[in-house]
């Protein structure tokens, strides 16, 4: 295996990690539950160590793949920056959730606002997540690009002569 093999087994855990620890984080505040809360930001802490090894086997994967014929320099391009940018924002999202799980199990003052702090990073970062998702599976998925060409059924059942 190499390194695209790697960042392929990899890089959906970062995303996945995002909108699941938002979701069990957000029951965790609304069911006031600390366990539920504990359990969302751990996911978090898990979301970004992911995206430590999705990042840097990005960087192999991108050697791999850009000679190949049909892979666009400017996707590629466009990937790395987003996931760049999604990368810092997780780590941050991580490290904040560390401090909120400690501050959580100390029983903090200051936790609820923590709290909103640490969601309104999620969310925040589920846009770069999106935005990091999409670039990358526009760079072997043409179908999904802004630009792709839609071909009528029609069309293709008279190319393939059915």
């Amino acid at each position: 295996m190499n390194n695209a093999h790697y960042h392929l087994i990899v890089n959906h855990l970062p995303i996945v990690g995002l909108i699941i620890g938002t979701l069990v984080f957000v029951i965790g505040l609304l069911i006031k539950k600390s366990e539920v809360k504990l359990t969302g930001l751990g996911i978090y802490i898990f979301a970004a160590i992911a995206s430590i090894l999705a990042f840097y086997t990005g960087e192999g994967a991108e050697e791999i793949v850009e000679n190949n014929l049909g892979i666009s320099e400017t996707l590629l391009h466009n990937h790395e920056e987003f996931a760049e940018t999604f990368f810092i924002f997780t780590l941050i999202l991580g490290a904040m959730s560390i401090i909120g799980f400690v501050a959580e199990l100390i029983n903090s003052m200051q936790i609820r606002y923590l709290q909103i702090l640490i969601l309104l990073l999620a969310l925040t970062d589920g846009v770069f997540a999106y935005n990091v998702g999409v670039s990358g599976g526009e760079i072997r998925h043409s179908e999904i690009r802004s630009d792709a060409t839609i071909i009528p059924i029609e069309m293709t059942m008279m190319i393939n002569g059915g």
